[in-house]
C-alpha cells in the first residue's frame, strides 16, 4: 500500500509529529482499527533540499511508546546480538539501495547516507526498523520488534 495522504491523514500525521511534516509523504501502513496512518514514507530530500535518510517513519504514538519501552529495556543491543552483524549489514545496504534509487543520478550536493535510520553499522533505533517492516520491508530487526510487540502477555 502506498496512499497519497488525505487532508485527514495530514492532520493526523501533524498531530502525531507535533509539527507540520517537512516534505510530502505517502501513507504506507495504517492502524487496522482506526485507519489512521501508522507509517509514512518520506522522499530522500525534505522540501528545503535537506537529505532525509529515514525513508519510513513510524508516526503511531502508541507503537512509538511501546518500542521506546523495548529500547529502554536494552532492546537495541539485544536486537543487534540476535540478528547479527552480517544480517544487519545486508539490511542497511538493501535499505540504502532502495532509497538511493529514488535520487536523480545527476543530483549534486549533499545526499542521504547510511541504511536504516541513517546508520551503516548496528541498530540506531528500533522505531525506524519497525517502520520499514510495517511498510513491507524485509527487516530482521523489524521482525524481532514485531515478535516482541505481539507476544501474549505472561
Amino acid at each position: 500500500m502506498r496512499d497519497v495522504p488525505t487532508a485527514v491523514d495530514r492532520e493526523s500525521v501533524t498531530r502525531h509529529l507535533g509539527r507540520q511534516p517537512r516534505c510530502d509523504f505517502h501513507v504506507v501502513a495504517r492502524d487496522p482499527s482506526s485507519g489512521e496512518p501508522t507509517v509514512i514514507e518520506n522522499p530522500p530530500f525534505l522540501d528545503d533540499g535537506t537529505p532525509m535518510p529515514t525513508r519510513y517513519w513510524l508516526v503511531d504514538p502508541e507503537l512509538s511508546r511501546r518500542i521506546g519501552t523495548l529500547e529502554a529495556a536494552g532492546g537495541v543491543k539485544e536486537a543487534e546480538r540476535t540478528v547479527g552483524a552480517e544480517a544487519l549489514r545486508i539490511t542497511h545496504r538493501r535499505y540504502e539501495i532502495d532509497r538511493d534509487a529514488l535520487i536523480d543520478p545527476g543530483r549534486t550536493g549533499p545526499r542521504p547516507s547510511g541504511g536504516v535510520g541513517g546508520t551503516r553499522v548496528g541498530v540506531k533505533c528500533l522505531h525506524t526498523h519497525y517502520a520499514w517492516f510495517l511498510a513491507g520491508g524485509d527487516d530482521p530487526v523489524g521482525a524481532w520488534v514485531h515478535e516482541r510487540l505481539t507476544r501474549p502477555e505472561p
